[in-house]
């Protein structure tokens, strides 16, 4: 009988699967980074969601019994998570931003930005109109947009992305969401689709991690799709598109956001005359830049 047998046989309540999981998440020694940055954090996020309760489920109540089925279930996701190093939200199909539950698999990017912020505060003060048009570019599972809906509620947003994979997980999330048709989801490369369109904010965590980092990666990583990861040898070929075509697509007092990551030294050494504003979080993040309309067509038009 292997240990995962022996646990599910004899493992009874809730916080029983929680202390197993963490000690078999530490002993393989996985990497936390998509959600949870620990193996403690890990195990309740991955029981509770296995269970389908609410990450607040109250602490007292770990002590309830589980059924067979149950006991199963955790067991399965605890030996994948394990074995295959794949992320918790691949296995559960959930993933947060914002507050906000979205469904994700392998075809999208686990949710994890710093943006998420930026959302909840509605983009204050760089956001000052009252009925936002936004974009999400390269948007995967649609999070940020959607969350930027919601926060908004009376902005009118598209999500857009060059992999229809993605778009459809997007626009299940849309659905989900019950947004549509203020939130919208378009297949574009970049601003492709856009044509005469403006915008109040563009907001973007396009792939930005570069050659080397990319070869470095955990295993986890690999579960994820190439496409939303590298981006050139300095992760920096689709930023620098985006910055050239832009201003175009924003109205007068818009603005850019995008996320670049651990390539943002590369990003200021490129272009050490763009007064680039690198944004701050109180949750820890950064290579977050925010650029005007008018910065944009001054350096790069």
């Amino acid at each position: 009988m292997d240990s995962y047998q022996e646990a599910q046989e004899q493992l009874v309540t809730i916080t029983d699967f929680v202390r197993f999981a963490a000690t078999e998440f530490e002993k393989a020694e996985l990497y936390f980074g998509h959600g949870t940055d620990n193996a403690w954090d890990e195990a309740v996020a991955i029981v509770l969601q296995m269970l389908e309760l609410p990450s607040d489920y109250p602490v007292v109540m770990f002590d309830a019994k589980l059924i067979k089925q149950e006991k199963q279930h955790i067991i399965s996701a605890i030996k994948t998570r394990v074995q295959d190093r794949k992320p918790s939200a691949y296995i559960t199909n959930k993933g947060y931003f914002a507050g906000i539950e979205f469904y994700v698999d392998e075809r999208v990017l686990v949710p994890r930005s710093p943006i998420a912020e930026l959302v909840e505060s509605q983009f204050n003060p760089w956001l000052i109109s009252d009925e936002p048009r936004i974009l999400d570019l390269c948007c995967g599972s649609g999070c940020i947009g959607i969350a930027c809906a919601a926060y908004l509620p009376d902005s009118e947003v598209i999500v857009s992305d060059i992999s229809a994979d993605a778009l459809e997980v997007a626009q299940y999330n849309i659905d989900q969401a019950n947004l549509y048709p203020r939130v919208q989801a378009v297949e574009s490369d970049l601003f492709s689709a856009m044509r005469d369109l403006k915008f109040d904010l563009i907001v973007s965590n396009p792939p930005y991690v570069d050659a080397e980092d990319l070869s470095d990666m955990p295993a986890e990583f690999f579960h994820e799709p190439e496409i939303g990861l590298g981006s050139g040898s300095d992760g920096l070929d689709l930023t620098r598109k985006i910055l050239k075509q832009a201003a175009e697509f924003l109205t007068e007092h818009g603005v850019l956001i995008v996320e670049v990551g651990n390539s943002w030294p590369a990003l200021q050494d490129a272009y050490p005359q763009v007064p680039f504003t690198w944004l701050e979080f109180e949750r820890g993040g950064d290579g977050v830049f925010l650029l005007t309309k008018q910065q944009l067509e001054e350096h790069f038009s």
